[in-house]
């Protein structure tokens, strides 16, 4: 939710949720890409002796341990940077939460993977929610996050997994949230 935007009206908040379609992706994927690149080109000028880099000479390299592995880092990397850039694609972990007090519903959706499941939707009744649940954990792997807690024990994330947001802004959104629904905010 660090970098998701915010509807509010007096009967609705409809919070976006940004998935994989962040800088950071793009950067990553564009990196390996690169460097897979110039491996597999080096693996394959290794075998052919005909130069494909214009910034290197790996013709002079042995084809056998050399070259073979300079063509399997590469091929690994493409395969890697071809996974990276599909999960870009789908925006996998995308999605909103939308809270509407007009018509006491909840909806949570997410973008998983392409199939039958690719839409991830979660609906509940106003009602049903028992709190909001602040999750802060410090130390080597932190962990910040946001759930809706309902009443039957189930918590449902609200933030986006694999990116911590600061401290100050999980606490407003939480009691904004709290405050909206009308219900308490837990684990402060």
């Amino acid at each position: 939710m660090s970098t998701q935007t915010k509807t509010t009206t007096n009967q609705i908040l409809d919070q976006k949720v940004t998935g994989s379609r962040r800088f950071s992706n793009y950067w990553w994927a564009s990196v390996i890409t690169i460097g897979g690149t110039g491996f597999l080109l080096s693996g394959i000028s290794s075998y052919l002796k005909i130069n494909l880099l214009p910034f290197a000479d790996p013709t002079q390299l042995i084809f056998i341990p050399q070259g073979i592995v300079m063509g399997l880092y590469g091929t690994a990397a493409l395969l890697l940077a071809l996974y990276l850039w599909l999960v870009i694609l789908w925006d996998l972990g995308g999605g909103y939460n939308e809270f509407n007090r007009e018509t006491e519903k909840v909806n949570i959706f997410r973008w998983g993977f392409p199939g039958k499941n690719r839409k991830v939707e979660f609906n509940c009744n106003v009602n049903e929610v028992q709190s909001i649940r602040v999750d802060i954990k410090d130390g080597l792997n932190p962990r910040r996050a946001l759930y809706l807690k309902l009443k039957d024990r189930r918590e449902i994330p609200l933030t986006r997994v694999g990116q911590s947001l600061p401290l100050s802004d999980l606490e407003n959104q939480g009691a904004e949230l709290a405050k909206f629904l009308q219900v308490p905010l837990e684990g402060l």
